[in-house]
């Protein structure tokens, strides 16, 4: 289709040819999303749906896109929404209810407590190492959903195990996924994906040295937290040296993977030798505490570790789907002359289903680029994360020994549990779409990257931004690594630092991302009260942010030698 028939160019300064105005409304949205749910404390579900209506009508009013063209973008997003993205929700809820159905749980919970009774120190191995472990193997909700799902199993309270677990998923985002957020940006911006791994690794140690500390903190206050500052220190600095060794000299694919186990192994060990003066227990769970106790020697140790086996087959599974020659052969897009990728391949290719999105393919020319944008419905059945954690639940079934009829119902009875989180989830991701078509996104990045020399301390906000909106490092990444880089050149920054404050700056957004907000909900069984969470979340965000904006503004001039 030429250029001649496109039916819509995004334009930035569509509200009275003024980019100011035109980010005025472009923000509605998301000053609206707050509104509904940190304010008027609407559902979840309600407060995205009636986002994307407003989304849809400021995108059509405002910046002129076809309402067709708006409403197949937003059905583009839905798409999104469910594959993958809710695809992980459903088989990461239903994998966690399998174990609670059949017993294994409360054998997990005692192997945790077996290692500490502190409910500190319990929060640092699930929350913060665990937690990053299954980030930099899966990505996307799988992180907060299992975490999440952990501690309240091991008996915290549902709004705190979800709250810990969206902050504590700060220090590996970045790096999640096998460094896909990472090695996003490479194509785009033609800078190598290890230079920007060295740069991101030359930041988020910071983080990940001060997110342990935090967690407790907010947990617990200063003198508990300080009480058990051994153990923050091991957890924190272990992380951190070996994320920044793997990034600098290893590449993205690794560092959240090998820095989680080096921290989850560090403090199991450090714990062997060390205990706190007083166990911190929450006063609701004494009898729970002690009744575990009571049972410390009815567990054998081949007992855990098959009550632990689906998590760890989890891990096996969702680490084969992350090596970029399975990912291939999985997604049907396998070259190579291995016979057995070949055959996943073939398979990869039957269950992978992409058709263009009407009204709306090479229908959009993009403002920045004059190019037309491809849109397509693309749904890789085989490929997604969720598939795998699926094919984890059904080995989980012969070693259980489950009944099929238990294992379907158990399915239905997840699918019941989290069918609003899914339409929340699928609703925020349909208005990121809309904006981007509308290029609203892209207005509101142009606004922050007129602020000059000062364009390196607000560069992260960009990522923070972008990460809210879309729910994923990754997407922002994608969305602005050529913006930042292009602005960086123009006021004399380092084209690097700009993407590497994208992908730091996004993590800091990750926390209050709609999606995440969703997904941790479903998870810990706090659906409708996403709110709580947003207002929860929210201040330690800006928090961290702020960090993330002014070490990259010292990093830019007085700390310039830290970039490689």
């Amino acid at each position: 289709m030429g250029v001649c028939n496109l039916t819509f160019t995004q334009n930035f300064t569509a509200v009275g040819d003024s980019l100011t105005w035109s980010a005025i409304v472009a923000v509605i949205p998301i000053l609206y999303f707050f509104w509904a749910l940190a304010i008027k404390k609407m559902k979840g579900y309600m407060a995205g749906l009636t986002t994307l209506l407003v989304s849809l009508l400021l995108a059509a009013i405002a910046f002129k896109v076809p309402l067709g063209t708006a409403v197949m973008s937003a059905t583009q997003g839905a798409v999104y929404g469910l594959l993958p993205i809710g695809w992980i929700i459903i088989t990461s809820v239903f994998l966690y209810n399998i174990t609670v159905k059949t017993g294994n749980f409360n054998i997990i919970r005692y192997s945790v407590l077996s290692i500490t009774e502190d409910r500190r120190i319990q929060a640092l191995l699930v929350a913060f190492s665990f937690g990053a472990f299954l980030e930099g193997a899966a990505g996307f909700g799988a992180p907060v959903a299992i975490s999440a799902a952990l501690l309240v199993g091991l008996g915290f309270n549902p709004l705190y195990a979800a709250g810990l677990c969206l902050i504590a998923n700060t220090a590996p985002v970045a790096f999640g996924a096998i460094g896909v957020p990472i090695t996003a940006m490479e194509g785009p911006t033609g800078i190598a994906a290890f230079e920007i791994s060295k740069m991101v690794g030359r930041q988020l140690p910071f983080l990940a040295v001060f997110i342990p500390f935090f967690l407790i903190f907010i947990m617990t206050g200063f003198k508990k937290a300080w009480e058990v500052m051994p153990a923050i220190l091991v957890s924190g600095i272990s992380f951190a040296v070996t994320q920044f060794l793997s990034s600098n000299f290893l590449g993205p694919e690794l560092p959240d993977v090998l820095s989680a186990l080096v921290s989850l192994f560090a403090l199991a060990v450090f714990m062997k030798f060390w205990q706190p003066k007083t166990i911190y227990r929450f006063a609701s769970e004494q009898e729970i505490t002690a009744d575990t106790i009571s049972k410390k020697e009815s567990y054998s140790g081949g007992t855990i570790v098959k009550s632990w086996s689906p998590f760890i087959i989890l891990t096996a599974f969702i680490s084969c789907w992350g090596i970029p020659v399975v990912k291939s052969a999985l997604t049907g897009n396998y070259d190579g002359t291995n016979i057995m990728l070949k055959g996943i391949n073939l398979v990869g290719q039957a269950m992978t289903f992409t058709a263009e999105v009407p009204l709306l393919h090479n229908q959009v020319v993009s403002g920045a680029t004059g190019e037309a944008i491809a849109a397509f419905y693309k749904v890789e059945l085989l490929g997604a994360a969720g598939t795998a954690i699926l094919l984890s639940a059904i080995v989980s079934k012969f070693i259980f020994n489950v009944s099929w009829h238990d294992w379907g119902t158990t399915f239905f009875e997840t699918l019941n549990e989290i069918k609003y989180p899914l339409i929340t989830i699928c609703s925020v991701v349909a208005y990121a779409y809309v904006t981007n078509t509308a290029g609203m996104m892209t207005t509101l990045a142009l606004v922050l990257a007129k602020t000059g020399v000062l364009f390196p301390f607000f560069s992260p906000v960009l990522g923070w931004l972008g990460v809210f909106i879309t729910g994923s490092d990754t997407s922002s990444n994608v969305l602005f690594a050529k913006l930042q880089q292009v602005t960086a050149d123009s006021v004399g920054m380092e084209p690097v630092l700009a993407l590497a404050a994208n992908a730091s700056g996004g993590v800091t957004g990750k926390m209050i991302s709609p999606q995440s907000i969703a997904v941790a909900a479903a998870a810990v069984g706090l659906v409708g009260r996403e709110s709580e969470l947003l207002r929860f979340a929210l201040k330690y965000s800006v928090m961290l942010l702020l960090f993330i904006c002014i070490l990259t503004f010292l990093q830019s001039n007085v700390l310039s030698w830290m970039i490689p």
